[in-house]
């Protein structure tokens, strides 16, 4: 035998003892935390398989293959046959072990018998491994097969009797047009069209595309997105930018008929720059007799504090004679970065200059407390419901306890004239606020988008929680009976006539994230008025929309204690018997690509807090699962009225919380001293708080998520009985890893999805770029489609002037996500003639 050791004996030998001593080292730590023993006992297995080498015994290959079937007991023991998972724990092992069988180890080992033997040890070791890994490669732990029911209510008109919108509102589109965010008031996302179905979609062929011209910006906040969902009205489509430009295009060529670009403040205290879209006032019903009468043309609305400068849209019109004055029958209602809400002619896009006491627009800053332009205004579009304009709005999370009111307002769509506030500081007093007065500061929001019921004279607003969100020691009796709440007001008054309360004590940023969906539904051979609300901890609530008592069964379920110094939490939260709520974490969930970043997530897991998905934030770290991202965000989820079915698009992902003591109220303590932009807010410093607050994903060095996939799924539920009918994990890595790997994890999704009564669902807004259509019946994917850039919103169906149902997208990025930023309007279409067969 040769006194020096071969070099590839001698690099094999120095590679297994480094990962053995990291593996040995981690692992100890672990078993100190209390955690598995697994990864100090095969890092010492390493460590003795390198020593032996290096020698040059057979004995190294006996000692392996010792490690690598108890690293096959192990996975099969805490994944069973889940790939993803089995992956992750035996990967390097058999890679190295690979490289053990090769003839230059053999050839470098003691010669005879021995070597032998030890190498058929470690090959039938590996031939376990390797069938095992085959195996699961065949099963799906994650999937439930199942069928949707058909119709259990027969069409009797285009729309169906509860098709959308007509038992909500007096007045439904048309079939073939999309009125709404969520095409109608009822916010279900679903359309009565039916020429696309499962059989032909795998058609579907781009129409047309259109690109805004609306590209982010230097300056701009890293949540520039584009999450706009566009209407369809008489063969035009309207849109938003996140730069506040409205677009009118031909909804059958893509042509653009007109823009409308208004003058914004500059130097915006931005935590979002977005428009998720626009709302739509038809005017008064051609019968009624009504008459826009408005104010005379040089009047301006009062407002305790307006910011200096606030642009006014009809400005360029002062002077014009009164017949020149544009005052708009039908109206496009679009909010600004800057707190207005500007009224455009669907016509021209000429500002309504007669609307908002001569203005053209309605001040959202009036009788604001704490006026810090660009810290409060309505990212999504306000809800119109008759002759009402219901408007809320967004303010700064986590940045100080000194933010403008949450306040939620209605104004006349003819006059632009306040009718009533629905201030949660005061929230049994809705007439008109006091001239010289302001609204309660920091109350919670309603940022998202909110439903109607024209027919009960309800509006159902969805409401989040005060700031800072991670700490709540100092709300009032108001704040806490309001805070993470659906709110059904009277849509005539604004009073309160139910409220239903999803997190008690909201220390989670568990707001309501969506717009509630309204349907009809059989419960026991009844039809009973519901709405269907999904939330970001994962529970989906079904309620009478009536009264707010739950349809499906609500339990209080014993919470976590021990909240920060001078906070509580609840002693229990609800939970509805309809729930994606995810299972807790253990630290067998852990995960990472190798071993070795599986071992870190399990040493970061076993050192934060944990308790399940209601554990307190802490000094110490708290993992909440999920996250403020949400099982459920404001993409919502989409109901087929007919067959009284949802198609959801639940999302995992754990976040680290981690409150840090403020000693000043003026250090910067978790946010460096800002972007090069010094109005931009300092967020999650929750300036006036006892505690400024980390907010980041539980991810591996790697920013790989630290818990197993899937992340994401589609499936569809039964909203009569609450049981999930069909579940498959959804997406791909391939454009969240630097090489574009197809593989099907299961990735996040954020933007909504939309059904048709063709049978068909279709969804954009997965962290890879596609848009995807699905079968509603079944689940399976049918068809897909590479967009060029990340489609982060909702989809919309409309029938264009050609006779063809059409389906856009919007693709344009989100920067908090990473996904690839555009500005691309993308409308979709059978061919005029399919091909045959």
């Amino acid at each position: 035998m040769s006194r020096s050791l071969p070099k590839s004996l001698l690099t094999i030998g120095i590679l297994l003892a480094i990962l053995g001593v990291a593996l040995a080292g981690g692992g100890a730590w672990l078993v100190k935390l209390g955690g598995s023993w697994y990864y100090a006992i095969a890092g010492a297995g390493f460590v003795i398989a390198a020593a032996l080498l290096l020698l040059r015994s057979p004995a190294a290959l006996w000692i392996y293959a010792a490690v690598v079937a108890g690293t096959l007991a192990w996975s099969l023991y805490e994944a069973g046959l889940d790939w993803w998972p089995l992956a992750a724990r035996m990967d390097v092992v058999f890679l190295l072990g690979l490289v053990l069988l090769t003839p230059w180890i053999a050839r470098s080992l003691a010669p005879g018998t021995a070597t032998r033997r030890a190498r058929l040890a470690l090959g039938a070791a590996m031939a376990a491994m390797a069938a095992v890994s085959v195996a699961s490669w065949l099963v799906d732990a994650h999937r439930i097969e199942g069928r949707a029911p058909g119709p259990r209510v027969a069409a009797a008109s285009p729309d169906g009797p509860r098709g959308a919108g007509t038992e909500t509102e007096r007045g439904a589109p048309a079939a073939g047009e999309w009125t709404a965010y969520g095409r109608t008031l009822a916010g279900r996302r679903y359309s009565p069209l039916d020429q696309i179905t499962p059989e032909n979609v795998s058609h579907l062929e781009v129409a047309w595309r259109y690109e805004t011209g609306d590209v982010r910006r230097r300056g701009d906040p890293k949540e520039t997105t584009y999450e706009v969902t566009p209407l369809e009205i008489g063969n035009r489509l309207f849109l938003c930018t996140p730069h506040q430009i409205v677009i009118a295009l031909d909804a059958t060529t893509g042509k653009e008929i007109w823009r409308y670009k208004p003058k914004t403040l500059g130097r915006l205290a931005l935590e979002h720059r977005t428009c998720r879209g626009l709302s739509y006032y038809p005017g008064p019903p051609a019968d009624s007799g009504e008459a826009a009468a408005p104010p005379p043309v040089d009047a301006r609305p009062v407002a305790s504090d307006v910011p200096p400068g606030l642009p006014l849209a009809a400005a360029s019109l002062r002077g014009k004679a009164p017949k020149q004055i544009d005052r708009c029958r039908a109206k496009l209602l679009m909010p600004t970065v800057d707190g207005r809400l500007i009224a455009l002619n669907p016509d021209d896009g000429g500002v309504c200059a007669a609307f908002g006491g001569g203005t053209g627009q309605i001040d959202l800053w009036a009788n604001m407390p704490n006026v810090i332009p660009g810290a409060y205004y309505s990212t999504s579009p306000p809800l119109i419901a008759g002759n009402r304009i219901v408007v809320g709005g967004a303010v700064l999370d986590n940045y100080s306890t000194h933010e403008p009111s949450g306040v939620v307002r209605a104004f006349d769509a003819e006059t632009g004239e306040l009718v009533w506030n629905f201030d949660s500081g005061y929230p049994y007093d809705t007439r008109p606020i006091a001239r010289g007065a302001t609204y309660t500061p920091n109350s919670p929001n309603s940022w998202t988008v909110m439903s109607a019921d024209e027919r009960l004279g309800l509006v159902y607003v969805p409401l989040g929680n005060q700031p800072p969100d991670q700490w709540g020691g100092k709300r009032s009796d108001n704040v806490e009976r309001f805070s993470s709440s659906v709110v059904a007001l009277d849509l005539a008054t604004g009073r309160v006539r139910w409220r239903f309360q999803t997190v008690h004590h909201d220390l989670w940023d568990y707001d309501v994230p969506a717009q509630p969906s309204l349907v009809d539904l059989t419960i026991a051979g009844k039809t009973v008025p519901a709405l269907v609300q999904p939330t970001k901890q994962g529970d989906i609530y079904v309620l009478d929309r009536r009264t707010g008592e739950p349809i499906l069964p609500v339990k209080e379920t014993a919470a976590p204690q021990g909240a920060a110094e001078g906070d509580h939490t609840a002693p229990t939260q609800p939970e509805s018997a309809l729930s994606f709520a995810p299972k807790p974490l253990r630290g067998s969930d852990a995960w990472g690509l190798t071993p070795f970043d599986q071992l870190a997530c399990r040493i970061g897991f076993r050192r934060l807090r944990y308790e399940g998905r209601f554990t307190p934030p802490s000094t110490r770290g708290s993992l909440i699962f999920p996250g403020n991202f949400g099982t459920f965000n404001w993409g919502g989820i989409a109901v087929d009225p007919e067959r009284e079915i949802a198609f959801v698009t639940p999302t995992y992902l754990a976040f680290v919380s981690k409150l840090v003591p403020r000693d000043d109220p003026s250090t910067l303590y978790v946010t460096s001293e800002h972007t090069g932009n010094s109005f931009l807010p300092a967020l999650n410093e929750n300036f006036g708080a006892p505690f400024a607050v980390e907010l980041e994903p539980f991810t591996s060095a790697i920013r790989v998520p630290c818990h197993e996939p899937p992340w994401g799924y589609v499936a569809a539920v039964d909203l009569t009985t609450g049981k999930v009918i069909w579940q498959h994990k959804n997406g791909t890595v391939r454009d969240l890893t630097p090489i574009p790997l197809p593989f099907k994890l299961g990735v996040p999704n954020l933007g909504g999805p939309i059904m048709t009564r063709g049978g068909v669902a279709f969804l954009s807004g997965t962290l890879d770029d596609f848009v995807r259509a699905y079968d509603v019946t079944t689940g399976e994917q049918l068809w897909r489609s590479r967009l060029p850039a990340g489609g982060q919103a909702t989809p919309m169906t409309y029938l264009g002037a050609d006779g063809r149902q059409y389906l856009v997208v919007v693709a344009g990025g989100h920067g908090s996500l990473g996904t690839k930023a555009g500005d691309y309007v993308i409308a979709y279409a059978l061919p005029k003639a399919l091909p045959k067969g």
